[in-house]
């Protein structure tokens, strides 16, 4: 008798603004490109795609493709996702 177990899926888990904040800051601390922009892909799906398309403006379709794997948005996407989610990048000089 095996045991089944469900895919681990991030986005289940990321409910509120500090949450994903704290998800966002430790991705960044792995200094992978490709990781923050899947991780932006699941703090959009956390909050429903279509919702951050109709806030941003920019089509559903584009945002899946762009924040999936291998996906290349542009810097003004990125933005405009993460104000619509409620989150901001914030610089700070090193330690």
């Amino acid at each position: 008798m095996g045991t089944d177990f469900r895919e681990f899926d991030v986005a289940e888990y990321l409910d509120s603004e500090d949450t994903i904040a704290a998800y966002l800051e430790v991705v960044l601390s792995e200094d992978d490109p490709q990781a923050f922009i899947k991780a932006i892909g699941d703090i959009a799906r956390a909050r429903s795609m279509t919702e951050i398309s109709r806030k941003t403006g920019l089509a559903r379709q584009n945002l899946y493709r762009q924040f999936a794997e291998g996906g290349n948005p542009s810097f003004f996407t990125v933005r405009k996702v993460l104000d619509a989610v409620g989150v901001s990048l914030v610089p700070r000089a090193k330690a």
